[in-house]
């Protein structure tokens, strides 16, 4: 088969650019449609045909000023020549055109030309766009622009909309929606009045998942009487991340954090922690330095409503058990008592409440460790593979 990949941008490593990175993969002939492309940001597809257009002028760090830009331009974007198209998406790109314009034999008869191809566009969606849809409140009461929220809130009003309506249209376009939890499943059907099939986003297990030992002991090799429990976040840093929580939970307990990762919320966070001892912040790093402090840590924080989130599951490969809010993706993952529990409330006393509860010497890292198996990037490819051909087949 003729296949395209498509993602909304490439500027950045994350939870849908290890989706994309997987799909690679799979069809490594794939030329990969998104609108910027940023080599420095994500070195993932130096070997790969990365296709941009004339977006790709805007610095990255413009992202997300040009999402209406985004949707002109992906609605302009012809691949009907393409057999296969597999969008990976949370904003615009399920928008590309995978049916051909209508083209006519003459002007007397204005008969429609005749044509026996057919391309298939499966979308994997991590959720509908979010600054339209479910969390526009979150992004109107702090657009992340600093002096000029003002004029963001303002213009998002404004265009909210229109782009909603395009949004939605765009969204009847994809033959099949595939999505990352049952969360995100729900969301789809609420906003976009689709059916979506539900495969975990993928994780390569075998650069963060280790042998432990079975004893009744932490993962560092002291029993828990002998040491403070150590707790760790990881995430891309932005408001509605809710990582102020983790912090002040900390600051408020004396706990020693980690926080690793970088964002426009950084300067924020940093000033809220006010030099506190027992936080550290690390600038985001490669999978096999990120696996050392995930091995090291006793618990991983997960603080925010996300669709999914990989994060939670590259620690818990590591063996350290999670707390995470209570609602969104982390309901498919995480078993209370198995390999993590949950807090009800976005605050850092809910938060405080469920840290007193969890020791973490009474999770075995190697049970653990064996919750994250379902989520391997073998199981993702065969589940993509079978939705291809069953698809396929039908045309």
């Amino acid at each position: 088969m003729k296949v395209a990949l498509v993602c909304d941008w490439l500027t950045t490593v994350g939870g849908a650019e290890s989706v994309l990175l997987a799909l690679h993969e799979m069809y490594p002939s794939a030329p990969i449609y998104t609108s910027q492309y940023n080599k420095k940001g994500i070195d993932w597809f130096l070997d790969a045909d990365v296709r941009t257009g004339w977006l790709q002028i805007f610095p990255s760090c413009f992202r997300r000023l040009i999402g209406p830009l985004r949707q002109s331009y992906f609605s302009h974007l012809d691949l009907s020549d393409y057999d296969l198209v597999i969008s990976v998406t949370g904003a615009e790109a399920k928008s590309v055109r995978t049916t051909p314009k209508t083209r006519t034999k003459s002007r007397k008869t204005e008969q429609p030309e005749q044509t026996e191809h057919r391309c298939v566009h499966l979308c994997y969606c991590h959720v509908p766009t979010q600054y339209y849809w479910d969390k526009y409140d979150e992004y109107l009461e702090n657009p992340g622009f600093g002096i000029f929220n003002p004029l963001a809130r303002l213009a998002l009003k404004i265009i909210v909309k229109p782009l909603r309506k395009k949004d939605f249209e765009s969204a009847q376009h994809p033959d099949q929606f595939i999505t990352i939890s049952s969360y995100a499943s729900d969301q789809i059907k609420k906003y976009y009045k689709r059916e979506s099939v539900v495969i975990y986003p993928p994780l390569d297990l075998k650069k963060f998942s280790t042998d432990f030992s079975t004893s009744n002991k932490t993962k560092a090799g002291k029993s828990q009487a002998e040491k403070h429990t150590s707790y760790i976040t990881t995430s891309r840093q932005v408001n509605w991340k809710r990582l102020d929580i983790c912090i002040k939970a900390c600051l408020k307990t004396g706990a020693n954090l980690t926080v690793i990762g970088d964002g426009p919320e950084h300067n924020n966070l940093v000033k809220i922690a006010n030099g506190a001892p027992n936080i550290k912040f690390l600038k985001a790093m490669s999978q096999d330095k990120l696996k050392k402090y995930l091995r090291s840590s006793d618990v991983y924080l997960f603080p925010s409503l996300e669709p999914f989130g990989l994060a939670p599951i590259e620690a818990m490969a590591c063996g350290t058990p999670g707390i995470a809010f209570g609602k969104g993706g982390a309901l498919d993952y995480i078993k209370p008592g198995i390999n993590g529990i949950f807090f009800d409330k976005q605050t850092p006393s809910s938060l405080i409440e469920a840290m007193s509860n969890l020791n973490p010497a009474d999770y075995d890292p190697n049970v653990v460790k064996n919750t994250t198996l379902e989520f391997d990037k073998k199981i993702f490819k065969t589940k993509i593979k079978e939705e291809v051909d069953a698809k396929v087949k039908k045309i």
